[in-house]
């Protein structure tokens, strides 16, 4: 759930890297600005299921709470030290997902999936041979990370009629399913198309939606025709 606050904390408790003065100083510096971040997101609630006359307030706030906070972050010192392979950056839109749908999941559900996901793409049966396809049915279900999802998560038990050799089975159904990009160029659209295309064939009534930092498409790209 706390994806960047995760990041955060293996940084400050890794062994080997980050132990020089000036990690050590910049991490305690975002530390302090991630708690007051992470606790006036939490000191906010809504919006739920139920429409409310503040809704809209609520949500202003968080996005005014996560631009001063991504500023903060984004100050060149920052970044040279934590490059985009440490995830430090990227985290943040992650974890603001998180903020912004809590509440609105948690009205609906307690069990409700929420975060990061390992959803089902397709499922394939893989016995040896006949005998052993009377036994168990060998399923290997193929999933799909998503850096943030909205949606259930399945337990489902396969047993052969007369077999007593049960397989257990666990993957995720997201509702919504949001990719988070620092930047979206034309590579990176058709590759979301396609993972938008492939959840959309096994459940329908998925919505897929990429959220990006900046866009890095010219305008003969036609986004309009998209799906």
């Amino acid at each position: 759930m706390f994806v960047h606050g995760n990041n955060l904390e293996q940084k400050e408790n890794h062994r080997t890297k980050y132990r020089d003065r000036e990690s050590k100083c910049y991490l305690a510096e975002i530390r302090s600005r991630y708690d007051k971040w992470k606790d006036n997101n939490e000191n906010l609630v809504g919006p739920i299921k139920f429409h409310a006359d503040n809704d809209d307030d609520i949500l202003k706030k968080r996005v005014e709470l996560l631009n001063n906070y991504k500023e903060f972050l984004d100050q060149q010192h920052y970044a040279e030290k934590f490059d985009s392979r440490s995830n430090l950056h990227s985290s943040v839109l992650e974890e603001f997902l998180y903020y912004l749908f809590r509440d609105l999941v948690s009205s609906i559900s307690e069990h409700a999936l929420i975060g990061k996901s390992h959803s089902f793409k397709d499922i394939f049966f893989r016995s040896s041979n006949y005998a052993d396809m009377l036994k168990k049915p060998n399923a290997l279900i193929e999933i799909k990370d998503h850096d943030f999802s909205i949606g259930c998560s399945i337990t489902s038990e396969m047993l052969c009629k007369g077999s007593e050799e049960s397989e257990i089975h666990k993957w995720d159904i997201p509702a919504v399913a949001i990719e988070c990009k620092t930047y979206l160029d034309k590579t990176m659209l058709q590759d979301v198309s396609t993972a938008a295309e492939q959840l959309k064939q096994k459940n329908p009534n998925a919505m897929y939606m990429v959220v990006a930092e900046w866009l890095k498409l010219t305008e003969s790209v036609n986004l309009k025709n998209i799906k």
